[in-house]
């Protein structure tokens, strides 16, 4: 794999937004006015959002989705997180890995568990519920179904509820993964700066 000079699905500038594209977008992402404002210091809008802005119902519906498993997950952030590093680096995805690197870092991920995500399960340092969920996720990205015994080991520190969550959690980021690959999505401006690469073959693996 390498990397794309542009992409190949460039974010619709957000002069060409139109009204429905504009309400959506405040009716989802608290920043909203912020990016919208048109004031000289106002923040650009992040490449997702500009991606996402090429189909405004399919948007709102994942804007929804997604706000909910962020704003009010039943999971522990920390946990969730662990998860999409994961599942973003698994996946080979620079943009999601960039993005939640940043997040983890932000709830208190220090750079030495952000670069253990990359060797998984096995990486030194774990707690066992970390452990587990590291498991979890590569059993569903590469069996598309958690065993038994890692389910079994699962239901033991976490409710039907959290379960649910864990598994959508986790098809969620693949599926953005997917769209972030597949559009050449290109890193945000203030997210551009040197972080571990998310592709295993364009950096040796620790």
């Amino acid at each position: 794999m390498t990397e794309s000079v542009s992409p190949r699905l460039a974010p619709l500038p957000l002069e060409k937004w139109d009204d429905t594209t504009r309400a959506m977008l405040r009716g989802h992402v608290r920043a909203a006015d912020r990016y919208l404002s048109g004031d000289p210091d106002a923040p650009p809008v992040p490449n997702i959002l500009g991606v996402l802005a090429h189909h405004t119902e399919l948007a709102s519906a994942w804007l929804a989705f997604n706000g909910l498993l962020l704003e009010h997950p039943s999971l522990d952030p920390l946990e969730r997180e662990l998860v999409v590093l994961r599942v973003a680096w698994c996946s080979g995805s620079d943009y999601e890995w960039r993005q939640h690197a940043r997040m983890a870092a932000g709830l208190g991920f220090t750079e030495e568990q952000v670069a253990a995500v990359r060797r998984g399960p096995d990486a030194p340092g774990w707690t066992p519920v970390q452990r587990l969920l590291l498991t979890m996720t590569d059993e569903l990205m590469e069996r598309h179904r958690v065993t038994d015994r890692t389910w079994t080991e699962l239901a033991l520190h976490f409710d039907e509820r959290q379960l649910i969550e864990l598994l959508f959690v986790t098809g969620a980021y693949l599926c953005l993964a997917m769209v972030f690959n597949s559009v050449d999505l290109q890193p945000d401006p203030e997210n551009d700066r040197p972080r571990p690469s998310a592709h295993p073959e364009m950096e040796e693996q620790p």
